[in-house]
Order: structure tokens, then sequence, then C-alpha cells
């Protein structure tokens, strides 16, 4: 399988590590990010150590220029990613695109529970009550959309590259016998 090997060569850490810190770094909505994708895809499609890390590095990287808010907080933030890797590694059988699409949004759910209950029990923004937890998952769902739109489409994207590199020698090969069955239809 030529196509796999090379995206090995092209699917090195180093590049995703530099994707996902620059995407965000660079002007964004917010949440609308690829680390959660980054970090499901990893999870089907690499080893397990490399998909641990490579989230945890684009994150850490691009937090030492953006900042960070609190230790506990990051701390949230990066254990949810790592369990978002959990997820991805159970496409490792089947990563149809229905399965691919359900492990993304359960993804966005996942850190959007976890990092505004941890914005709840951290913080000093909403009170230790039943009604102050429902404000901040309330007042969150701004970013909840964001950060469901920016999985999908960054997933998406990943898985969709990786399948049309792996099969792009298979499609060539179909184009060429359709395109032979058309011109042998056109000719007398």
């Amino acid at each position: 399988m030529a196509n796999k090997h090379l995206l090995e060569k092209l699917a090195k850490p180093a590049l995703f590590v530099a994707i996902g810190a620059a995407a965000r770094l660079l002007p964004h909505p917010p949440n609308f990010a690829p680390i959660g994708a980054m970090a499901l895809f990893g999870g089907a499609h690499m080893e397990k150590r490399e998909a641990l890390i490579l989230p945890l590095a684009a994150m850490v990287i691009s937090d030492l220029l953006i900042g960070f808010d609190s230790i506990p907080m990051r701390m949230t933030v990066y254990g949810s990613f790592l369990a978002i890797v959990f997820i991805g590694s159970l496409l490792k059988k089947s990563a149809k695109a229905p399965n691919v699409a359900s492990a993304s949004l359960a993804s966005s759910l996942l850190f959007f529970l976890t990092t505004n209950f941890a914005v709840w029990a951290q913080g000093n923004m909403y009170p230790k009550t039943a009604e102050g937890l429902a404000s901040a998952y309330y007042y969150a769902i701004p970013f909840f959309r964001n950060t469901i739109l920016g999985d999908l489409f960054f997933t998406g994207l990943f898985f969709g590259a990786y399948y049309l590199l792996l099969n792009a020698g298979h499609s060539k090969a179909r184009l060429k016998i359709l395109f032979l069955k058309v011109r042998n239809l056109k000719s007398p």
C-alpha cells in the first residue's frame, strides 16, 4: 500500500501539532478550533502515545503564546482532550461517516460538559448552586455551537483528507476505467 506509506510520511506528529497550535493562534471564532478533531483522529489512526501527546502539545505551545487562565482549568481542558482520544480509539474498528460524526458530536458534548462544569466549580462567576450551574451551561451555549461546528468541520477535514489520500490510487484507477467506458460509448 504505497498510499498508506505516503500518508504515514505526511501525517508526522509535528505537522499536526503545528496545525493545531497555528489554528489557535490565527483569528477564529471562539471554540472553533481543530484540537478536538485532532484528538479524535489521533485516537482512531495513530499510536496511543502519539494520539495522547499531539493535542496536548498543540495546546501547551499555543497556551504559552496566548496565556493560561488557571492550572485547574487547563487540566480540565487537557483532560477532556485525552478523553476525546479515547472516543477516537473506539473508531479504530469502524470509522464510517455516521460513526465519525457521532463521535465528533459526543466529543463536543464531553468538552462542553466538563469545561463548563469546571468554570462553575472552580471560578467565582456563578454561585455554587444548581441555578449557578444551570447558568454556567446556559451562558456557554454560543461557545458550544462553535465547538460543535469546529469539531465537525475539522473532523470531516482530517478524516476526509486521510481517506481521500489513502484511496487516491484506487480512485485514479476507477476514473480511468470510467473515462475509457465513456470514450468507448462515444466511438461509433
